[in-house]
């Protein structure tokens, strides 16, 4: 199984809105939070593109980027599992099945979220922005879990909290299981196309074995 961390397995996500928020205030780019959070699953290397649009002044981007990266930092003891988190990637393990990471954050972030999972135990393999040529919706960051790993996509499912996550499991036909926990409704994430929705990870290892499966 292939997980996203950000608003999959860690509680993150409006966090990263308010330092997204702020650190475009901070350059003078007025930008509703409520644009911001249904951006995050993208990377950093996205997001500012997709907020401001293609046409924007460039001048100030990685200036955005570097306060966001700042105070986002500012939040890192804060980060807390999402129900279950940790219990699911161990029923994983404990299934013979092997959990992946493939997240689009930074990999002093992915290291962060880690840490707060206590899972380094039961999780084979994650990957980062750091890994991949591109992050979210663009698909790089799962092949590059899947190259490490030596799973095809045929042998693996996707578990995320975006609709981006959601594009970029299509993008490789790998069916992605959506969760809510990230604050996306199960409409938005069924209507990009997720198999199957749950709450949280607790819900989602509630269902059963067959809910784990493709």
């Amino acid at each position: 199984m292939l997980f996203d961390l950000d608003g999959t397995l860690v509680d993150t996500l409006y966090l990263h809105t308010v330092s997204w928020w702020q650190a475009f205030r901070q350059y003078q780019r007025d930008v509703e939070m409520a644009r911001i959070h249904r951006a995050i699953g993208m990377g950093a290397d996205r997001i500012v593109d997709h907020l401001l649009g293609p046409g924007h002044d460039r001048y100030d981007d990685d200036n955005i980027r570097a306060a966001h990266t700042s105070l986002y930092a500012q939040y890192w003891w804060r980060v807390r599992a999402t129900p279950g988190a940790r219990e699911l990637l161990q029923a994983v393990d404990e299934r013979g099945m092997r959990a992946v990471i493939a997240s689009s954050a930074s990999r002093a972030e992915l290291d962060i979220m880690l840490v707060a999972l206590d899972a380094h135990d039961v999780v084979d393999t994650a990957t980062s922005l750091d890994d991949a040529g591109a992050s979210k919706p663009a698909p790089d960051a799962i092949q590059v879990a899947l190259a490490r790993t030596g799973l095809s996509p045929q042998e693996v499912v996707f578990v995320g909290d975006s609709v981006w996550d959601v594009h970029a499991a299509a993008a490789l036909a790998i069916p992605c299981i959506g969760l809510t926990c990230g604050g996306i409704s199960a409409a938005e994430l069924q209507e990009a196309g997720a198999v199957r929705v749950y709450d949280h990870p607790r819900a989602l290892l509630e269902a059963g074995d067959d809910a784990l499966s493709r």
